[in-house]
């Protein structure tokens, strides 16, 4: 299965966690892990080029920290333009139809404070809906999400363990995620 990890962090070079992530990614073969924020520090995506590497992918994996309990504002943008209508949906747009849909995000916070009735009020997976919404509408199976909360406090030892884990998962057979589980 050809992987594309597309890794949308403000300032990879300075991140701890994602940018470990992605150093265990890069070590896989068949995944392909872009830094996106490097490629388009002005925000002017090349928007032929990123549907050239979306058409290539079995699985697109879609990579950040959780900011205000969203992605970070290039994958906004990355999405408005590159998820084009007559392309990635609509009557003609079928370009990602049945390839698989995986974000891999981390928020800052522990686990404990995302669950439905303590603290946040909502778990991860319910802060992700907007991204099972697109890719309903895009055609993509939408599989269960690697969250790595507490990203703000991880230990070494932690991380470490992590990034084996989001490694192994990335080449695992996954599970979708119900739309209202």
């Amino acid at each position: 299965m050809k992987t594309l990890v597309l890794v949308f962090h403000p300032d990879l070079n300075a991140s701890t966690v994602n940018r470990r992530l992605a150093e265990a990614a890069e070590q896989l073969s068949e995944v392909t892990v872009k830094n996106m924020y490097q490629l388009y520090p002005e925000f002017k995506i090349d928007v032929a080029v990123e549907q050239a590497g979306l058409e290539k992918a079995d699985r697109i994996v879609l990579q950040f920290p959780m900011y205000w309990y969203s992605s970070p504002a290039l994958l906004k943008q990355w999405q408005d333009e590159v998820l084009e209508y007559g392309w990635a949906y609509g009557s003609s747009g079928n370009a990602l139809k049945g390839k698989e849909l995986l974000i891999a995000v981390s928020p800052g916070a522990p686990a404990k404070n995302y669950v439905r009735q303590v603290n946040f009020k909502y778990e991860v997976h319910d802060l992700l809906r907007p991204f099972q919404a697109t890719s309903n509408l895009i055609g993509t199976k939408f599989v269960k999400p690697f969250v790595l909360a507490g990203a703000s406090s991880i230990s070494e030892s932690e991380l470490a363990v992590a990034a084996r884990n989001y490694a192994n998962y990335l080449i695992a057979e996954l599970p979708l995620l119900g739309d209202y589980e």
